[in-house]
């Protein structure tokens, strides 16, 4: 199929097009330089506004915790229901979705990249079941690595060939695309009946720190040449003072930088920038983390925004789960995952009189508009944990409009909106940046060459939004602006159109990005015998059992990586 789009106004900041007003060529589903115009199929675009199709690195949608998110809260089923159509199937769910209903949200707003952040290895095979299953959109998961027995065996030992030879294998054989830190150690401290605050405390039986995983495995991350940084859920994640956590966590990481391209990625950054010492006295870091990030190349992050509404938080950090069950005296769900990690579900209703969720809130944007460059930021609410992914819209209005921030804060908290320095920031977005946080800037950090601009090459997957620049002020029309958001003109997947006006017309089957990273075929023998020797120990399962064959997988799209130099 070959596609002509027509007189549209693009924003594509990889390849520095800012607003620009031309054509787009598309056949057999890449952006390409020239096509039959005779036999195309043309879109015209006038008064229309094109970027690339959107990339959210960080999702909480497919996998076992989210399976269990819905089993748990039938209530959400009832929030939001949608009737299929001639296209589409029907579905439930507001902060979790069903999967069908997740593919089809997504592409409404333009979307067509997600990533799942956080799946327990042993359990992935469900993770790629639920990916299977959501339509439209790529994919790629993240195996969780921060409390892995093997792991911090091996960095106990000091043995970091070995450990980065195990990621490899662990990313091969769940079909895993970047490592993923929650609270390392943590959930191995907990299990001990022990608390893990900062990243210099000694997990026990291992004799190791946070400090020892996180570098271990960003040097382990360096050596396996992966496409994307480690992704960090830093320690102390929604405790008062956190946020000295999280400056140590980036600062542990300085030495480690990979030239050009970031080392680390801290996830969710807004529930770990907070100041004061108790809840009572909850202050925003933001100031003092966005002066870091400023200042250093090292690190980008996503922002976990904060919306005002009901939700489900879900994550693998089991002990602040609990603390929030505590904090909350809503019901809980606890997850224990053997020699790996952990988890939680507790659903929350973030409420703009209530201090703590409007500081919570004000957070997120100070951080976003204090970050001078957004090639080190990324859109995401870390659906559902600050709200859900469907809010997009939104907090991209707050982003591109003061006045919208300053509607929404007329009924905040006054003392959270006495404390927070959000009024004085007169920062607005413009649809340029916007494109980079929503689309340029995480394909650039997870290494995803064909996604996140309209080169010639790349993969032509585009949104058009009833925008028209010279006519729409993004901040006085911020409304126009959310709704045209919401709703995109056209989505375009792969050449296809998906959406059209806000509706699914076409239903595409999206691929699944995993990495296989190569290693010495000596080490790798070694760490194969640790394997067969250790399983039988650890795991209630065989290990000929725990890898996910290829063909499992609806679609795959592996990226095969080499060391630049296997040298510790």
């Amino acid at each position: 199929m070959e596609l002509l789009i027509r007189n549209a106004v693009v924003y594509d900041p990889i390849n520095g097009i800012d607003g620009e007003r031309m054509d787009i060529l598309v056949r057999d589903g890449k952006i390409v330089d020239s096509i039959n115009e005779m036999q195309a199929k043309v879109i015209d675009a006038s008064g229309m506004i094109a970027m690339p199709g959107g990339v959210d690195i960080h999702s909480h949608i497919a996998g076992p915790k989210v399976n269990k998110g819905r089993e748990l809260r039938p209530e959400d089923h009832l929030r939001y229901a949608e009737r299929g159509g001639r296209v589409r199937r029907s579905g439930v769910g507001y902060s979790i979705p069903t999967t069908f209903m997740t593919g089809y949200w997504y592409a409404r707003m333009g979307y067509t990249t997600v990533m799942e952040p956080a799946t327990a290895p042993l359990e992935t095979r469900h993770t790629h079941e639920e990916l299977n299953d959501t339509p439209i959109l790529d994919k790629a998961c993240f195996p969780l690595v921060g409390s892995n027995w093997f792991i911090m065996e091996y960095l106990r030992r000091g043995d970091l060939e070995k450990c980065a030879t195990y990621v490899a294998w662990l990313l091969r054989a769940v079909k895993g695309y970047a490592m993923k830190l929650v609270a390392p150690g943590s959930v191995e401290t907990w299990g001990w009946g022990r608390g893990l605050m900062g990243i210099d405390e000694v997990i026990p039986h291992f004799e190791i720190t946070p400090r020892d995983i996180i570098r271990g495995l960003c040097r382990a991350n360096n050596l396996l040449n992966l496409p994307s940084p480690i992704h960090i859920h830093c320690n102390a994640l929604g405790a008062p003072g956190n946020f000295r956590v999280t400056l140590e966590t980036m600062r542990c990481v300085e030495d480690l930088s990979r030239g050009d391209r970031p080392s680390i990625h801290i996830v969710h950054i807004q529930f770990n920038a907070y100041a004061g010492s108790d809840w009572a006295s909850l202050s925003s870091g933001a100031t003092r983390l966005a002066r870091y990030v400023n200042r250093h190349s090292h690190v980008t992050a996503d922002l976990g925004q904060v919306i005002f509404t009901d939700t489900t938080t879900m994550t693998a950090d089991g002990p602040w789960q609990y603390r929030l069950h505590n904090l909350s005296g809503n019901k809980w769900i606890n997850h224990d995952v053997e020699a790996e990690t952990g988890g939680g579900i507790v659903p929350y209703h973030y409420r703009r009189r209530n201090y703590v969720n409007a500081i919570q809130w004000t957070i997120g944007l100070e951080f976003a508009l204090q970050v001078k460059d957004p090639w080190k930021i990324c859109l995401t609410t870390d659906h559902p944990n600050g709200g859900p992914f469907i809010e997009y819209p939104r907090v991209m209005a707050w982003l591109l409009s003061r006045r919208a921030r300053l509607a929404s804060m007329r009924r905040l908290n006054k003392t959270a909106r006495r404390r927070s320095i959000l009024e004085s920031l007169e920062r607005e977005y413009s649809l340029y940046e916007l494109a980079i946080v929503t689309r340029a800037s995480p394909a650039r950090i997870l290494g995803l060459r064909e996604k996140g601009h309209l080169g010639i090459g790349a993969d032509a997957d585009i949104s058009l939004y009833r925008i028209d620049p010279s006519e729409v002020d993004p901040s006085r029309d911020f409304r126009a602006v959310r709704r045209s958001l919401r709703r995109a003109a056209y989505t375009i997947k792969e050449g296809e159109i998906v959406v059209k006006e806000g509706e699914v017309v076409g239903v595409t089957e999206g691929r699944t990005f995993w990495v296989e990273a190569e290693v010495p075929e000596g080490v790798s023998k070694e760490v194969l015998s640790d394997l067969k020797e250790r399983f039988e120990d650890y795991y209630t399962i065989r290990l000929e059992n725990y890898p996910i064959e290829e063909g499992y997988l609806r679609r795959p799209s592996v990226r095969r990586t080499r060391p630049e130099a296997w040298v510790v």
